[in-house]
């Protein structure tokens, strides 16, 4: 690593030894819950928990109740720490932040499996995590439940609130993407180094997170693949670093179930999206219900279940509408309709019709994709 990375990346570190054994522990992939463990028994110094001695090892086990892993110290004494603290730095936009950080979210030191670092890229000066939600949902998502979240999230434009998800497929996507289309900050958390982008769709998405004052956060140095394993480790930090989850779709079994549990693991609000019982995407959505989580219909909703006085603009209070073009919000307050079902419905003369979306669509009040009119609230 060259001076004028080193320096760029790490200006704010006035103790690079400790720094070192921070991110040595990044490069030991064993469970997390033992890492932190380990750090909480020798009081929260990173280098005497790095080093720690065989002997040592059967008392944490011991003390908290928890395995070994039989090839942990294999790995420790074959890691070259220096070797990877200039790896970890390759990518002079990559920084760290450790469990000692006054920017490290607080909520996270809550959990018991808290990861020591995390990798990122973005701005975290100032950044609040008061008002984080955590976003979960189907890689699979059904274009309803796309437009539910949508809807409920353009409601709190401009707000403090922070939307935290994957940047996996489908709900994490449309998380991250009505964030940005209502001035809300955006967390991403990813399963691979900073260097992968996955899925690869999301280029554009990850770039658009970072040049929009969010951050994109990694427990994983760079150059670790997006493997299976990863994925609920990072679903932990999703939910850790927040207030509340909300569910938007998720079959029984499913990582957005894993989020779910982990919510009420850490004693955090659990909320969920109501959708189309016939989709197989609600079945962990009602049962979630059925078993007390939160129903959230609207911006409201989630404002008076997280209990956080927050006012939020209403975008539409002058916007004034004639009578077709409150024809035509109103048959598509429900479901999108083609345009052929609108004039079934509306049995208004077909020119007035399409002057009434054209003006409705410049407005912002509705969107048409794949040939269908969607009310956008």
């Amino acid at each position: 690593m060259d001076k004028k990375n080193e320096q760029s990346s790490l200006t704010n570190y006035k103790n690079i030894e400790k720094l070192k054994y921070y991110n040595a522990f990044g490069y030991l992939f064993v469970r997390p819950l033992f890492k932190s463990k380990l750090f909480e028994y020798f009081d929260y110094d990173i280098k005497k928990a790095f080093c720690v001695q065989k002997s040592d090892l059967k008392k944490i086990a011991e003390k908290f109740n928890i395995s070994i892993p039989r090839d942990f110290l294999e790995k420790r004494d074959n890691l070259d720490i220096d070797e990877c603290f200039k790896n970890a730095f390759l990518d002079r936009e990559v920084k760290i932040l450790t469990f000692e950080d006054k920017n490290y979210p607080s909520l996270l030191r809550e959990i018991p499996d808290f990861p020591l670092s995390l990798y990122y890229k973005g701005n975290i000066d100032n950044f609040n995590y008061d008002y984080n939600i955590a976003v979960v949902g189907s890689r699979l998502a059904s274009e309803s439940a796309k437009l539910s979240l949508k809807s409920i999230l353009s409601k709190l434009k401009n707000s403090n609130i922070v939307i935290v998800s994957g940047l996996a497929y489908g709900i994490d996507s449309q998380a991250h993407q009505s964030a940005l289309d209502n001035n809300l900050k955006t967390i991403a958390v990813v399963g691979s180094g900073l260097d992968i982008i996955y899925p690869a769709q999301n280029k554009k998405l990850y770039r658009d997170i970072i040049n929009n004052g969010g951050v994109i956060f990694s427990e994983y140095p760079l150059r670790t693949r997006p493997l299976a394993q990863n994925f609920p480790q990072r679903n932990r930090i999703v939910v850790g670093m927040s207030k509340g989850t909300l569910v938007a779709e998720a079959k029984l079994k499913s990582g957005a179930m894993i989020s779910a549990n982990l919510t009420l693991d850490y004693n955090r609000e659990l909320m969920c999206i109501p959708g189309n019982i016939l989709n197989p995407n609600t079945s962990g959505i009602y049962f979630l219900i059925k078993n007390g989580a939160g129903i959230i219909a609207d911006s409201n909703d989630l404002l008076n279940q997280m209990g956080w006085d927050i006012i939020i603009e209403d975008n539409n209070k002058n916007i004034v509408l004639n009578e077709i073009q409150q024809k035509v919000v109103e048959a598509l307050s429900l479901d999108a309709k083609t345009f052929d079902e609108l004039v079934n419905v509306l049995n208004e003369d077909v020119s007035k019709i399409m002057i009434a979306l054209t003006e409705l669509e410049l407005k912002g009040l509705i969107k048409q994709s794949n040939n269908r009119y969607y009310k956008c609230e």
